[in-house]
């Protein structure tokens, strides 16, 4: 391995320091403390000069062997970010232009025994700017981000991280380096590069069958023969084949039939069952000697995206099948975890992901304009039961299609689905992000008559090449060639819909700003909902440690800097200002402290009002709308500290809206919301069986923590893995019953209870705006805090009911088990998980309480 240091110096030799690998310029200048954090207040554009210059990475290093007794060296890159020249002993071994690509270089005649290895990259912006300028035939839209992105142009001409150049909630970091593992290889025969497993489930034989595949290079000029045995102890299966390997790129498929008397545990989503996988040895034994020992785990599960049609309803299902059983998809989206993938550890994933499944999400889409994920977030995926949808890297642009790129992209996408579709988390390969309804929506204003030119593009580089090589490379998942899609409609249009957000058809994506998020009514009845969201701000500890004290007001130029998304921050304020008053404080840091709070209340009661109707609406078609069948939020975590539509902070830290998405996604919920002064209540369950339940509806006045009426309707039956109605009333009839209350001063809260156990979270229902409730009163919070083994027990009590209680403690790490929620007892119990050695006296001395009466 060539891991380790290695000698970093830019173009002039001005700058020359010692550089980590893997890693990329950025970082090793802040550990050499040459440059400040490059997320501190305003450095991502006071450091812009660092990517806009070429580097240079190189290392001597002896070769740890006799070269003379091997056949074939090869020195391997598993990612080069992006541009470069690579040369040993001053010799030209060739250049590197996608980051998504593994590279391997011949050097069996050229190394030594002390070697001189150089990488000399190219900026990436530069790069892109003479790719753009040499594509003369005509232009490839857009040129360049929203000044508000304060970002670089022509992404979309390098195969690089597209966000690197800036994107609406990220900064332009468009990195040099070598960012994945880098490595001598030397052999004699052969060499297995890809190893990969996907399971099939027969249904005439009702038998699993494992597909595996073995790519070799081989080094003989004659065919090498051989033995593999495949061991899977578990399922008393072991089959032996015999091989023959052709010289070159050699690859061989073999098909493992599971012995019928074992029993197969299935690969299961979160919340539908477990995630089993057996352990399987794979032994090759070749006639020219040494053998190669394979150690996998082998998943079952199939999975089907079921597209046909719907009774009542124009159109077609969208809706993803595991193991046969058709499943909601619950969860959010993905973007890269930092601008520096370096420093993206295995424990940041680990966090990330489980506090998504903690939140009880089954899926996450893999957004397109960051990067195919490293190996590890894959594993952590398969072992929580989280689907993925993969998008690939191409997202919101018009791409070119010359030879050149093309060649680019194959590559790349062989190179991914080998690594990546031994996965049972992946689900759908989808070719893009948004780029169908780019050409449907006309979003670069294409005038008619080019339009053709940039279909061909299209159908080109997503149909003729991404999807021919998934068909040929993966047979076990479903493809889209973009998202939002109308699936097989979009197809049948020549792959280019006339509007790809049509709700009857495929997936969508929705946004809308300024209507008011409570009002229901305004979100599509769609078959699948893989983007919608709202921003907020992170909490105060996150953006403390990147600004100074000058920044903290919501209209600083420091809060402008961070907010890019045209008008984000003041479309934050329009919709806090439908139904809550705004920081009166005198104090400039309350108040900004108090924005922050008031951004994250609004963004988590507008997802959980949309994301409870794409649930309700999941069993029913309502004027031809409906059976939607996913809802994933835009988005699931943070790339820097600054305002986004995220539920998790830069740094792992759980958004209100995170604590929310516990309980609006609960495997079992009651959604209430009303339509013609009619309240209904419907019950949501994931559950794969009937129950019947007892619906508990109370109705508190805000000036009392005692209920003003109760009601219980039992024997309610909640169908399996559905949504039905179980409660209707006129709003002024229970007003009527519930004597001394107005809709002003009145809120009603819900909750589904059966046996042995079970129970839904409590939900709410606000039957007026905030701002204009009545006899809502400042109530004195209090806690104290306790530990038991490892975690920690905060006791609440009030003197008032209290809507959106939040607990902060700041910057100590780890998650409370409720936050944000509406308090209408005295006392509840809160537990708090931390993710770091923490006491007692540290957490007492960091905690804030608040609710919304205590913003004035």
């Amino acid at each position: 391995s060539l891991r380790g240091s290695w000698r970093l110096g830019n173009g002039n030799g001005s700058v020359v320091l010692r550089g980590e690998v893997p890693g990329c310029v950025h970082t090793a200048l802040h550990r050499r403390g040459l440059i400040q954090d490059p997320y501190y207040r305003f450095n991502d554009v006071m450091y812009r000069w660092i990517s806009l210059d070429n580097w240079t990475y190189s290392k001597t290093f002896k070769t740890p062997f006799d070269v003379r007794k091997w056949q074939k060296v090869n020195l391997v890159f598993e990612g080069v970010d992006t541009v470069a020249q690579i040369l040993i002993n001053n010799i030209t071994l060739g250049r590197t232009d996608n980051m998504f690509n593994r590279y391997s270089f011949d050097i069996t005649s050229v190394i030594k025994a002390v070697n001189f290895v150089e990488v000399r990259f190219l900026s990436a912006v530069s790069y892109a700017a003479e790719q753009s300028r040499c594509h003369k035939a005509y232009s490839v839209p857009p040129a360049c981000p929203p000044p508000v992105q304060k970002g670089e142009c022509h992404a979309n001409f390098i195969r690089k991280e597209q966000c690197s150049f800036s994107w609406d909630w990220g900064p332009s970091f468009p990195t040099q380096g070598i960012w994945k593992d880098v490595r001598i290889e030397a052999y004699n025969h052969y060499r297995l590069i890809y190893f990969s497993l996907t399971s099939f489930f027969v249904k005439s034989t009702r038998q699993w069958n494992l597909e595996i595949e073995s790519i070799f290079d081989v080094v003989s000029s004659k065919p090498v023969a051989g033995l593999v045995t495949v061991n899977i102890p578990k399922l008393q299966t072991q089959q032996t084949f015999s091989v023959k390997l052709q010289p070159g790129e050699g690859s061989i498929v073999l098909l493992v039939n599971i012995n019928k008397s074992s029993i197969v545990e299935a690969w299961w989503p979160n919340g539908h069952g477990k995630q089993t996988g057996y352990n399987m040895t794979t032994t090759f034994t070749m006639e020219a000697g040494y053998q190669i020992e394979k150690f996998s785990k082998a998943y079952f599960r199939t999975v089907e995206l079921v597209q046909e049609p719907v009774p009542g309803s124009p159109g077609l299902s969208f809706y993803f099948s595991i193991n046969g059983r058709p499943i909601f998809l619950k969860g959010s989206n993905w973007i890269p975890a930092d601008s520096f993938q370096d420093r993206v550890t295995y424990d940041t994933l680990w966090h990330l992901l489980k506090s998504a499944a903690d939140a009880n999400m089954n899926a996450l889409r893999v957004w397109g304009g960051g990067v195919y994920e490293q190996d590890e977030f894959y594993d952590i995926c398969n072992e929580l039961g989280i689907m993925i949808w993969q998008d690939f890297m191409f997202a919101c642009a018009l791409y070119p299609t010359d030879q050149n790129y093309l060649e680019s992209v194959r590559a790349e996408v062989s190179h991914q689905l080998r690594r990546l579709k031994s996965h049972p988390s992946i689900i759908l390969w989808s070719g893009n992000n948004e780029n169908e309804a780019a050409i449907a929506s006309n979003w670069f204003s294409i005038p008619y008559a080019d339009r053709e030119v940039y279909v061909k593009d299209y159908v080109m580089l997503y149909v003729k090449n991404i999807r021919e090589i998934v068909l040929t490379e993966d047979k076990s998942r479903p493809f889209i060639a973009s998202s939002p899609t109308n699936g097989l409609e979009s197809v049948k249009e020549g792959w280019l819909s006339q509007n790809p957000y049509d709700t009857h058809y495929g997936d969508t994506h929705f946004y809308d700003y300024s209507s008011d998020c409570w009002n229901w009514t305004v979100y599509p009845k769609t078959r699948f909902a893989s983007e919608y969201g709202f921003q907020s701000w992170p909490s105060f500890s996150t953006i403390e440690k990147v600004s100074s004290t000058e920044d903290w007001s919501y209209t600083s130029n420091f809060s402008l800097h961070r907010q890019h998304h045209e008008n984000g921050n003041d479309q934050m304020l329009q919709q806090i200002g439908y139904h809550f008053k705004l920081p009166q404080s005198t104090d400039p840091i309350q108040r900004f402290k108090d924005m922050i709070y008031l951004t994250q209340v609004m963004q988590a009661q507008c997802i959980k009002t949309e994301t409870e109707f794409y649930r309700f609406s999941q069993s029913e078609i309502i004027k031809g709308e409906g059976h939607t069948m996913g809802a994933l939020y835009w988005q699931l975590n943070d790339i820097w500290q600054a305002p986004s539509w995220a539920s998790l902070e830069y740094g792992g830290k759980w958004k209100l809206l995170h604590y929310f998405a516990q309980n609006f996604f609960a495997p079992l919920l009651p959604v209430a919301y009303e339509d013609k002064g009619v309240l209904y209540i419907y019950g949501v369950s994931d559950l794969h069986e009937d129950h019947k339940l007892t619906l508990r509806v109370f109705v508190h006045a805000w000036s009392s923590l005692e209920p003003v009426c109760t009601l219980a309707k039992d024997d309610v039956t909640v169908k399996a893995q559905s949504a039905v109605p179980i409660y209707k009333e006129s709003i002024n009839d229970l007003l009527e019953r519930c004597r001394n209350c107005t809709r002003k001063s009145c809120v009603i809260t819900f909750c589904l209870v059966g046996e042995g156990g079970l129970q839904s979270p409590m939900n709410h229902h606000f039957l007026s705006s905030l701002k204009d409730a009545v006899g809502l009163e400042k109530t004195q919070l209090s806690a104290s805090v306790s530990q038991r083994d490892n975690t920690y027990i905060f006791v609440l009590q009030t003197t008032a009911i209290a809507p959106f209680v939040s607990l902060d403690v700041g910057s100590i790490k780890g998650r409370f088990s409720d936050n944000g929620f509406l308090m209408t007892e005295q006392k509840k119990m809160v537990v708090f998980y931390p993710w770091e050695p923490t006491s007692v006296e540290e957490l007492e001395k960091s905690l804030t309480l608040t609710s919304l009466a205590d913003v004035v």
